[in-house]
């Protein structure tokens, strides 16, 4: 046998940076694609089951299903989104003036009277009240005032003109029609390079994805979403000025993993210092059972997409928002999801026997 010949590091050198260059090409080409390709591949996969009973349904035809999935995306998420996120952009300056008029706000340092007078919790409210006087929280909103409007021009940032926003949301349309008449294909070849890259512990982890996208998008938008409808109907019926905008105010709180009391506990003032007391009791019983619906429906609906931490899913949606927007709701949870699924099987296969081991 003749011997082996060295390996050309040139050649090899070259094939790489080939490689490198013809990716990052790809990937230029594609960059106006990726973000609603990645938004239609998360809503794809959280509805496929939904598009298969409605197949069953439509006489088990494909084009039927994906009709109707489409035009359910487009009210049941493109059109509630995109209502919100215009009433914010809109109301951007209004919302940093009441962001500012809070922080610029003195508490007194006695509560008001008709709360000390309120039936079960008055002595609460007092001391309370008494205890972050002594702590030094009445000057804590003054300290906030250079931040005020801060939040509100981050959201503006992040999503962007209007206009093209709607664009996006159109080609994710457009994007979501094409996966579900080609859903089995498109699974097929993802499952066979994970396959080829991981083995079957690279099949395992695309599933986990799968259920991670599934459960995000049931644990967390359909809870957000209720906690906004439910809200929205409260502070209606109460008659609070800026109900709509309230509403989607709570809608991309409760996105956000930060809930409604920080739009529905200044509504319950609002509601007493005008003398509402009956409208206030509501709004206040509304808020104790719209803010810990989350604690019940959201484990919930992500049990029913994946056995997966709720530390795991609340750290991967705060942060993947933060990280890369909008987007990264389900684009965080999957990665630490994944992450994690990776590091529990590299510790369970050093837990094995290895051959050759001795007891």
């Amino acid at each position: 046998m003749s011997p082996r010949r060295p390996a050309d590091l040139t050649r090899v050198t070259f094939g790489v940076l080939v490689i490198g260059v013809l990716l990052g090409a790809v990937l230029w080409i594609l960059k106006p694609f990726i973000g609603p390709a990645i938004w239609a591949t998360m809503v794809v996969v959280a509805t496929w089951p939904l598009m298969l009973r409605l197949q069953g349904l439509l006489f088990k035809r494909r084009s039927l299903a994906v009709l109707a999935m489409t035009l359910l995306l487009l009210l049941l998420f493109v059109v509630p989104l995109t209502l919100a996120i215009v009433t914010i952009v809109g109301n951007a300056d209004r919302l940093a003036e009441w962001a500012k008029l809070a922080a610029d706000y003195h508490l007194p340092e006695t509560p008001p009277a008709w709360a000390i007078k309120l039936p079960l919790v008055g002595g609460v409210i007092e001391r309370a009240w008494e205890q972050a006087t002594a702590l030094g929280l009445r000057d804590l909103l003054p300290r906030l005032s250079p931040y005020a409007g801060g939040l509100t021009r981050w959201f503006v940032d992040q999503v962007g003109n209007v206009g093209f926003l709607l664009l996006q949301f159109f080609i994710t349309l457009v994007i979501a029609a094409v996966l579900y008449s080609t859903g089995e294909l498109a699974a097929q070849l993802v499952r066979r390079f994970a396959t080829r890259l991981g083995g079957e512990r690279g099949a395992e982890v695309v599933a986990l994805a799968g259920g991670a996208i599934r459960g995000v998008a049931l644990g967390v938008g359909v809870t957000a979403l209720v906690q906004a409808v439910l809200s929205g109907l409260a502070l209606a019926m109460a008659g609070v000025p800026f109900a709509g905008l309230l509403t989607a105010v709570i809608f991309m709180f409760c996105i956000a993993q930060v809930g409604p009391i920080p739009v529905l506990v200044p509504a319950v003032v609002w509601a007493f210092w005008n003398d509402n007391t009956g409208w206030g009791i509501f709004l206040a019983v509304a808020l104790v059972l719209i803010a810990n619906l989350d604690n019940v429906l959201r484990p919930l609906l992500i049990r029913m997409g994946a056995d997966l931490s709720l530390l795991l899913i609340f750290g991967g949606v705060i942060g993947g928002l933060v990280a890369f927007g909008l987007v990264g709701i389900f684009v965080g949870p999957v990665v630490l999801a994944v992450a994690w699924k990776l590091l529990e099987a590299w510790m369970d296969d050093g837990d094995k026997p290895q051959p050759g081991w001795r007891d």
